[in-house]
């Protein structure tokens, strides 16, 4: 008998209960997955909603609807604005650009003595630096200059007159000019710092100038940046409510909501290839939120009206659509009907959906989850049981089947003594005598 294949037969049938058990973890897994999924996607939704709708008691307003944008009559100058910016047209002249300070000095060679004694004083926006040598040639004290790393970089340059030391400023700006002191040779400055410079009207008739240490303007107006890069006269700069940034975050919403409904439907749909349902076919839990989502855009809003006012509406597959031209020119006409409906309306109403679903204590999903995750818990836990008794019982079934093959053994060995003994005894004559 080969007592190891019984033993492993039984133990399969000893531990069909434990195998039952895992067949329930690994659904109860798929349906936990399932769950998270799709809180997932109700998640990317209450985000996409929550940018229309006002977080909190201090910001009642949200900055979606501030949206603004800043356009220029000429490529050499460009805007930026953010949030909080006020419409305004505003033409001015670029009469001049940030330079960095250039200075140089002279000498006959790299390797020629280019100091009077063993250190230089440098002085960068009224911060002097003493900068002691060891070497005192030209390529020595432009290696130590830019070793103190005081904002002021250092060349040899070889020109077809002699070496020439050259000194760069790192910054831009009136305030960044720098001088040395204890060079050999004089210095001259060939670019001097200076700042740009915007010129509104006639500052000796009322108008006025704007300067910035930079090329970029952020002191021209409120949350408006102004970069500029070459002179230019009569530029025009215009700043004006962008209704094409709320139409992308309207977009994204649209399509949160489609994600969420799509993903709902991967795990409720019947497959009739595979001849089997969703592993959530039936589950009440999201049904719901897919019957909430899709009341929520086709019933409107009361006093209001339909969403299709500002381009939301369904189509007949049950997904919803967003006419982007028509939300633009809804907005141009009224912006605050807009966002009367969508703040008021659709945005927070699928924004308390999503809300609903996935709040980290009360969600409906967050408590499925949480559920499904307990089970599994409590199941591993009954698996781990059967571990132990299923080995206690093959470690009893070894012993009975090793005690088993003892008493064969003894009862083999019997036998054949008993055949020897008979085997010994005297036979009868042929006569039957």
């Amino acid at each position: 008998m080969n007592t190891s294949q019984v033993i492993d037969q039984l133990m399969q049938l000893e531990a069909r209960p434990q195998t039952m058990l895992k067949a329930k973890v690994s659904k109860e897994n798929l349906i936990v997955a399932a769950y998270q999924a799709v809180n997932s996607k109700m998640a990317a939704l209450k985000t996409a909603a929550e940018a229309f709708t006002a977080p909190n008691a201090l910001t009642p307003t949200n900055p979606t609807w501030q949206a603004v944008k800043a356009t220029s009559s000429a490529t050499s100058v460009t805007a930026t604005a953010t949030t909080g910016a006020s419409p305004v047209s505003l033409t001015f002249d670029v009469t001049a650009l940030a330079k960095a300070q250039v200075t140089t000095a002279s000498y006959a060679s790299a390797t020629a003595t280019a100091t009077t004694g063993s250190s230089v004083d440098l002085t960068v926006a009224g911060t002097t630096t003493t900068i002691n040598l060891t070497d005192t040639s030209v390529q020595g004290v432009a290696s130590a200059i830019n070793a103190a790393k005081t904002g002021v970089t250092a060349a040899v340059v070889t020109t077809t007159t002699g070496t020439v030391l050259q000194l760069t400023g790192d910054k831009t700006g009136a305030a960044n000019s720098f001088s040395i002191t204890g060079l050999s040779a004089a210095t001259t400055n060939i670019v001097t710092a200076s700042d740009a410079q915007i010129t509104v009207g006639d500052p000796a008739s009322g108008g006025y100038v704007v300067t910035s240490a930079t090329n970029s303007f952020t002191n021209l107006m409120n949350n408006v940046t102004v970069n500029v890069s070459k002179l230019e006269t009569g530029v025009t700069m215009t700043v004006a409510a962008d209704p094409e940034s709320i139409a992308d975050k309207m977009q994204a919403l649209v399509d949160a909501a489609n994600s969420a409904l799509a993903q709902v439907g991967t795990y409720t749909t019947y497959n009739s290839t595979a001849k089997s349902g969703g592993v959530l076919t039936g589950d009440y839990t999201v049904r719901l939120l897919r019957d909430n989502i899709l009341s929520a855009v086709s019933n409107g809003l009361a006093g209001y009206g339909s969403y299709k006012q500002v381009g939301v509406d369904l189509d007949k597959t049950g997904k919803l659509t967003f006419d982007r031209s028509a939300f633009i020119v809804a907005y141009n006409a009224n912006p605050a009907s807009v966002q009367n409906g969508v703040s008021n309306g659709v945005a927070t109403s699928l924004s308390k959906i999503a809300k609903d679903a996935t709040d980290f204590v009360s969600g409906t999903l967050t408590t499925a989850i949480q559920s499904g995750q307990d089970q599994v818990k409590d199941l591993n836990n009954r698996i781990a049981d059967w571990d132990s008794r299923l080995q206690m019982r093959q470690t009893a079934l070894k012993r009975q089947f090793a005690a088993m093959e003892a008493a064969l053994g003894q009862l083999k060995n019997q036998s054949s003594w008993l055949a020897g003994q008979i085997g010994g005894l005297p036979s009868g004559n042929s006569s039957g005598n």
